[in-house]
């Protein structure tokens, strides 16, 4: 048994209380995740790419991917799934881009207080 995993309590024998549970971080993970895909259909919706649904998307893609997308979102229905993955896409902020293009940008003579 890891340190992280069981914690003995003192004067009660070998009964221990466990940190967490494999169950419970699960379902934290999925509410996480839930949480998430929310929120990019909110700024979809509050974007306007949500308004109308006029266009059609037709693909051929495998079943295993279709099930493991399903099975991380959540999500049920192929429509919905494939609407999140649009609009995960087409709202990206592109941090990481950002923040590479400017490494090097702050004055190295600014005082930052500490």
């Amino acid at each position: 048994m890891t340190k992280t995993a069981v914690r003995m309590r003192r004067g009660r024998g070998a009964v221990g209380k466990r940190t967490r549970t494999l169950p419970k971080l699960a379902e934290k993970l999925q509410v996480r995740r839930l949480a998430r895909i929310k929120a990019v259909l909110q700024r979809a919706e509050e974007s306007g790419l949500r308004a109308e649904k006029d266009g059609r998307i037709a693909g051929r893609v495998s079943t295993d991917l279709i099930k493991k997308a399903k099975a991380r979102t959540g999500l049920m229905s192929d429509t919905e799934l494939v609407e999140f993955a649009l609009a995960n896409v087409a709202l990206e902020d592109n941090f990481a881009e950002t923040f590479r293009k400017t490494r090097g940008t702050v004055d190295p003579t600014l005082k930052l207080g500490f």
